[in-house]
């Protein structure tokens, strides 16, 4: 298959029920708005019935992250652009075990915590102290 219509297969379930969806539609409209039409519409309606009956036999589309690949990602290490001030950046997991990841914008240190994002933060890299939080 052609390099440039190896994305159009990606999602095949949804672009069947779509262009299902749109067949019906249009062949309706055919119908109701030129009854002289009818039997083009009625044809194209039927197709549109097909896709839309195949697009829901399908499977659903993976296209999404394995859970082994949302545990393995980690920022890239790299300093960040300067604004004036430190900068730095916080990922933080949504699902239990908590892991943080900061990554120091100065240095391009990438450090790990366990739990949520702590309430202050100084680099292990460069000693430079990136937030501290005045709320407690």
């Amino acid at each position: 298959m052609m390099p440039h219509l190896m994305g159009a297969w990606r999602y095949k379930r949804e672009n069947l029920l779509i262009s299902g969806l749109l067949l019906l539609i249009l062949g309706a409209s055919g119908v109701v708005i030129d009854p002289s039409f009818s039997i083009i519409g009625g044809t194209i309606g039927i197709f549109g019935i097909i896709l839309f009956v195949w697009g829901f036999s399908t499977k659903p589309d993976d296209v999404g992250w394995t859970q082994e690949e949302i545990d393995a990602w980690r920022p890239k290490a790299e300093s960040l652009p300067d604004a004036g001030r430190v900068m730095y950046r916080v990922d933080t997991t949504l699902y239990e075990p908590k892991k943080t990841t900061i990554l120091c914008g100065a240095c391009g240190h990438l450090s790990k915590v366990d739990g949520e994002r702590p309430k202050s933060f100084i680099c292990t890299k460069c000693d430079l102290p990136l937030w501290e939080d005045e709320e407690e």
